[in-house]
């Protein structure tokens, strides 16, 4: 199989297996992905490792408001973020390295601490969506509502978490570094959690209260560097409609036209699913011969090789040019 430029797009699963995994566990999270990684280095692909940051963010949230005081203020959630983005980077970075090692193979991994350029008027920021932080039960995010003035929902059936604004990525600010690295050789994570939101402010760029979701940054960074394929890696091994239930169906190979008629009927999660299948419809219309493949970390390779999980295609005459 030829090279190809791959933008690796890891769901939480690949860093933290659950509320409150400790820094170890969330450590050794990161070895276990990179040794499924490094499957694809092994082939000759070029990998740039983006992933979310919702548990570990809110975490940080939550430390900051319960150490706060007058002397020691609460850091802002843009700052929490690139807190968040730069220790991830720095877990997968020493995964990588050790998945390298352990397979003979010499390449440089680098973070990039990297700012997404978002829209000062953008809707998401008076109607925040994106969930971070641990899960709660319903008596417990509306105490949590209650005392602290932050807002909850309920999160695909899995429990009730914070809700921030989650606007839609513009640009992805390092872009050219990051494809520069790429064309060097190395093996790049950047992204990280959508990456620092920002605005163009009248005096330069200006980070803003929100987290950016993470499959709409990476599609967007995979476009600016002029990725081959999107892998979006999650939970499950194929997209399915009617999930969960007795008439469920995977999907192998579908179209961005299919997709669209299925979002309409409503089958994929706003707090799931969804966002992760919008992005690849993105990704797959933005050039000829581009696709997006949705599946878990353990079928990562197969999906690139031989074909597992589901690849989202479009047909050329609905592909930008």
């Amino acid at each position: 199989m030829m090279s190809k430029k791959i933008v690796v797009a890891l769901g939480g699963n690949a860093i933290q297996t659950g509320n409150g995994a400790t820094a170890d566990e969330q450590q050794q999270a990161c070895i276990r992905t990179a040794r499924e990684l490094v499957k694809l280095i092994e082939d000759g692909h070029k990998l740039i490792i983006t992933h979310g940051n919702g548990p570990q963010v809110g975490n940080l949230l939550l430390q900051q408001k319960a150490a706060e005081s007058e002397t020691t203020p609460a850091l802002p959630l843009d700052t929490c973020g690139a807190m968040s983005e730069g220790m991830i980077g720095y877990w997968l970075q020493n995964a990588m390295d050790k998945a390298l090692l352990e397979n003979g193979i010499e390449k440089d991994v680098v973070t990039v601490v990297t700012r997404t350029l978002v829209e000062e008027d953008d809707p998401a920021f008076v109607q925040p969506t994106k969930p971070i932080g641990p899960f709660y039960t319903e008596q417990e995010a509306k105490k949590l509502e209650k005392e602290q003035g932050f807002i909850f929902k309920e999160d695909a059936g899995r429990g009730w978490r914070r809700v921030v604004p989650s606007p839609k990525p513009t640009a992805v600010l390092e872009y050219r570094i990051i494809n520069q690295l790429v064309a060097d050789g190395d093996i790049v994570i950047a992204g990280g959690g959508g990456g620092i939101p920002v605005i163009k402010g009248k005096d330069g760029i200006e980070g803003v209260e929100a987290v950016i979701d993470k499959d709409f940054a990476s599609q967007k960074l995979a476009e600016l560097v002029d990725a081959d394929i999107l892998l979006i890696l999650t939970a499950v091994p194929n997209v399915a409609i009617n999930f969960n239930q007795p008439n469920q169906q995977f999907f192998n190979e579908v179209t961005v036209e299919e997709l669209k008629k299925h979002i309409a009927d409503g089958q994929f999660a706003p707090g799931s699913m969804l966002p992760k299948v919008e992005a690849a419809i993105e990704f797959a219309k933005s050039r000829c011969g581009r696709k997006t493949i949705i599946t878990s970390l353990t079928q990562a390779y197969d999906a690139i090789s031989n074909g597992a999980g589901t690849h989202i295609i479009a047909k050329e005459e609905l592909v930008m040019h």
